[in-house]
């Protein structure tokens, strides 16, 4: 098991804890979900991510940046460039995120999903 992120309880016995503690809220999934497909800039995730605001976005990607599940690249350059990307430990989510998207769209009556994820 890899160690345990600043937001993870120490005291987690359950695997299933464990995973919504990393993936849980109402936006990390998300962020996943629109990483899924290669890099993505600060700018994009806020356009892709409606109903966030910048400051919480910034806290989303922090908190799985500091769970290994995201990595961020700053360029130092006027004005600055950030870019985001998910780990290999971020890729491993991508078909469960995929099995919700498929069960939340069931849910709510709407169309499978076209595009499949690669992962």
């Amino acid at each position: 098991m890899s160690k345990p992120g600043k937001n993870i309880h120490a005291d987690t016995v359950c695997a299933v804890d464990y995973a919504f503690q990393r993936i849980g809220g109402k936006h990390k999934g998300r962020v996943i979900y629109h990483l899924r497909n290669g890099i993505k800039r600060y700018g994009e995730l806020r356009r892709l991510l409606t109903g966030i605001t910048p400051k919480m976005l910034t806290q989303v990607l922090r908190e799985l940046e500091d769970d290994d599940l995201v990595t961020r690249h700053v360029y130092l350059e006027v004005p600055p460039r950030v870019e985001y990307q998910l780990t290999d430990t971020g890729r491993e989510l991508l078909p469960f995120i995929t099995l919700l998207s498929e069960w939340g769209r069931k849910q709510m009556g709407l169309a499978p999903l076209c595009e499949p994820i690669e992962a």
